[in-house]
């Protein structure tokens, strides 16, 4: 057993001993910032390559002068329908000789005529061209251009020394498809052509397949054939033989129940 007063005396000393001891404090952490080694990123360079417009001068030069050939392509092909729905329609115009080229002119050489330069072109009784050469020397050289121009169903007539008729009949079931399907070679023509023109550019340029150039010129090849399909889908709703919506063709009626 123990006495009192050694019990008092091992608690003095431990009360002691605790006094005794550093006091401790809790501990702190020092965090250090550093700088970084990146450069602010411009916020052009954050755009995505769709809508980063071409800057290099000899690229921008290269991109607008094959956008101007596409669109050359593009609007050769939109007058040839322009004129072939014209003909599909029974209209009768002045315009369906547009592409006639005339060769064997003297004061053209090597180059041919527009027949519009040449002749006057008028519509009679809403069905027959005629054609009235400015001098009598030049007709032989018109019937043989309008021959070659291949017109469907269009044969010339000459009437005299200066003037040719050109009857033009009611466009068939059978015409109507096949100004279509010729049209159709032709848009697939085109589009050989734009894709070429796009392909030629990119390998001159020899810019890498992510660049903002590439990305310009693979829009600018979509566009460009997306609206050769929709120009020949505009023809197709001439040529149509079975009419188009709302006039009695296929998806124009509802059938009743």
């Amino acid at each position: 057993m123990f006495s009192p007063g050694l019990s008092f005396f091992r608690r003095a000393v431990l009360h002691s001993s605790r006094q005794s001891l550093p006091h401790r404090t809790p501990h702190t952490i020092l965090l250090r910032g550093y700088a970084t080694k990146h450069k602010a990123v411009a916020t052009s360079q954050l755009k995505p390559l769709s809508e980063q417009p071409i800057t290099d001068p000899a690229s921008l030069a290269e991109y607008e002068k094959t956008e101007g050939k596409v669109t050359t392509a593009i609007d050769w092909f939109r007058r040839e329908c322009t004129a072939l729905e014209t003909r599909a329609s029974g209209r009768v115009t002045a315009n369906m000789l547009d592409g006639v080229k005339v060769g064997g002119i003297p004061d053209y050489g090597d180059e041919r005529a527009k027949l519009q330069e040449i002749a006057t072109i008028g519509v009679k009784d809403g069905e027959v061209l005629v054609v009235t050469a400015f001098d009598e020397h030049h007709t032989k050289f018109i019937e043989e251009a309008i021959y070659d121009a291949k017109l469907p169903s269009m044969v010339p007539q000459k009437v005299d020394s200066r003037t040719i008729r050109i009857p033009v009949p009611k466009p068939t079931v059978e015409a109507r498809h096949s100004l279509y399907t010729g049209a159709s070679k032709q848009a697939e023509e085109s589009r050989v052509q734009l894709r070429k023109l796009i392909s030629t550019a990119l390998k001159k340029g020899k810019w890498d397949k992510y660049s903002v150039e590439s990305e310009e010129f693979h829009k600018l090849s979509e566009k460009s054939l997306a609206e050769i399909d929709t120009i020949l889908a505009k023809l197709k709703q001439a040529t149509d033989p079975t009419g188009s919506p709302g006039q009695g063709g296929k998806g124009g009626k509802s059938k009743k129940k």
